[in-house]
């Protein structure tokens, strides 16, 4: 159990209502900054806990202002690939400890971050094609596993919905339908594992009214703030909490 002070909401407010924007207006791609956030002041186990019934808030503020909007093709696809994913990553929760959680959210925050400067440096190259039906079956499988055990989902999908050459809003309105899927296909898992209890259950009501006003501001800043300054900023956090993360793993 974790003590709800001062610097428990210091650190959970901006994390949720950082959540909220991310998945509310740029694609879900960094939202599972706030696990990695939450993971620095508890254990990842409670903060996967505690971050999923805020996701499920934020997915469905955000439904609606994007409501038919998606790819559905595109979305199919990876919603077949999540959910077997989905099943491998609650395997694996249950054959892994707080350590080697804490790697693995660590890992993915830094790699995705290496990942997007690789393509920015031109180190890595775009597509040239659309990326074939199969392979958005295989960045579902992904999505669905690494969205269960550290609710990192959003770079696998990004990868595949990217290389269809969506509009902007067909990109973010297809992650919000994909992740609303995912979000309620761990929910079972989660609690079948033990994951849940009153005490996350009460932190949840106290922060989802700073979740429901992150996906609002995310809705309006996605027509309104430069991405690039918002990713900016997610990287910088997601660099430093993996970082962080990992040491504490290996040491």
């Amino acid at each position: 159990m974790f003590e709800m002070d001062l610097m428990f909401f210091a650190v959970a407010i901006p994390a949720v209502i950082f959540a909220g924007i991310s998945k509310g207006g740029f694609g879900s791609g960094v939202a599972f900054a706030a696990s990695s956030i939450l993971a620095l002041i508890l254990t990842p186990g409670q903060a996967l806990a505690l971050m999923l019934p805020i996701l499920m808030v934020i997915d469905v503020a955000t439904l609606g202002p994007y409501w038919k909007r998606w790819n559905w093709p595109d979305s199919r696809l990876l919603i077949v690939g999540a959910v077997p994913g989905v099943a491998v990553g609650a395997w694996l929760y249950r054959a892994t400890n707080d350590d080697l959680l804490r790697l693995l959210i660590g890992g993915i925050s830094v790699g995705f971050v290496i990942w997007h400067v690789a393509q920015r440096k031109g180190w890595i190259r775009g597509f040239a094609n659309r990326l074939p039906p199969f392979a958005g079956i295989l960045a579902g499988l992904v999505a669905g596993f690494t969205s269960f055990v550290s609710h990192a989902g959003g770079p696998p999908a990004a990868v595949y919905l990217i290389s269809q050459r969506l509009s902007k809003t067909e990109f973010q309105a297809s992650t919000v339908l994909v992740f609303w899927v995912i979000n309620v296909a761990k929910f079972i898992p989660y609690a079948y594992l033990g994951l849940f209890t009153w005490h996350t259950a009460l932190a949840d009501l106290l922060l989802a009214p700073f979740a429901v006003l992150g996906a609002w501001l995310g809705v309006r800043a996605h027509f309104m703030i430069s991405e690039r300054l918002f990713f900016g900023i997610a990287y910088v956090l997601l660099m430093l909490t993996g970082t962080k993360l990992i040491w504490e793993a290996l040491s």
